[in-house]
């Protein structure tokens, strides 16, 4: 993906895609970042095109990191699809939420990606020192605090945009973070997430295989559209078998160590006041319980016998 070259990022005025010329780094990795996603801010296209590049090999480098943006190139092609990153002056403008919180994905990836081409400068935030230390040493757990500490904070920064969004669309965007973090959970804290199936977390959790696409298939729910109408009851009905036994059965009893787990792993302390009672409360009301814990059926209920919370222990 990264490499360790030194080499400046110029533009191709053919079609925007980036080159590099072989000369020692000027500009900095930051204003790279912000220049790239500035000219893909109102192409979703560009934006997927953007994702993707930032885990292509340096010249001469080994494909090491090629494997790692299955999941976050399906999940955001999904969001594509759905007209979420469409302009703002779109006739179907797309959410100021969701481009914002890809807009954090795209600039971190990208800005690391930089860095480790040995563009100079300090890093825009601390959520793109992860990112390097993925670039450096790419391995399931340290993708995923990059990828996870990226995205916990742009949730943090872009709450006010999120509380505009209308009770469907905020409850999905909970559900999001809640299967982010428990595939984050199956690599580095396999008890925690499966109890006595630990042994077999991190492979569900790794984000080089397509099982991970099921911890992450709120796309199976929604429809392709923005914005969300009707009622919450009806999406829900409509979820996977096998997602919504997943969130009953095996992530709800987790919901408050989960959280408080996550934001010690990630570092991010607020992550812990993102669940109240056992209830996702970003941009929610935690009162607000029923769609997150109606009364269980039977195969609920025997997962919950089966799977109780375990310990938390870290992988290797």
């Amino acid at each position: 993906m990264y490499g360790a070259a030194i080499l400046t990022h110029v533009s191709d005025p053919a079609g925007g895609s980036e080159v590099f010329a072989r000369s020692p780094g000027r500009v900095s990795a930051a204003t790279i970042a912000a220049r790239r996603v500035a000219e893909v801010r109102d192409s979703p296209h560009g934006r997927l095109e953007l994702l993707r590049s930032s885990y292509a090999p340096s010249p001469g480098a080994a494909p090491r990191h090629l494997a790692y943006p299955r999941a976050a190139l399906a999940f955001m092609g999904w969001q594509h699809r759905r007209g979420l990153l469409n302009p703002l002056d779109h006739e179907r403008p797309g959410s100021p939420w969701w481009r914002s919180v890809n807009e954090r994905l795209l600039r971190d990836t990208c800005e690391a990606r930089s860095r480790v081409l040995g563009h100079p400068g300090p890093v825009s935030s601390f959520s793109v020192e992860a990112s390097i230390r993925f670039a450096r040493r790419p391995s399931p757990r340290t993708w995923y605090l990059a990828h996870n500490t990226t995205i916990v904070s742009a949730y943090l920064a872009h709450r006010d945009l999120a509380d505009r969004e209308n009770r469907v669309e905020r409850f999905f965007i909970n559900l999001v973070l809640v299967r982010v973090l428990y595939a984050h959970a199956l690599v580095a804290a396999p008890r925690l997430a499966l109890a006595w199936l630990a042994p077999i977390a991190r492979w569900l959790g790794d984000p080089r295989l397509d099982m991970t696409g099921m911890f992450l298939s709120v796309s199976r729910v929604l429809p392709h559209l923005y914005p969300l109408r009707g009622e919450l009851a009806d999406y829900i009905a409509d979820e996977h078998a096998f997602g919504r036994l997943l969130d009953l059965g095996v992530i709800v009893p987790r919901f408050t160590e989960l959280y408080r787990w996550s934001a010690r792993e990630l570092r991010i302390p607020e992550v812990a006041d993102l669940v109240c009672d056992a209830t996702p409360a970003y941009a929610w009301d935690h009162h607000d319980r029923e769609p997150w814990a109606p009364p269980p059926r039977r195969v609920v209920r025997a997962v919950r016998l089966a799977l109780p919370p375990g310990s938390v222990t870290r992988s290797p």
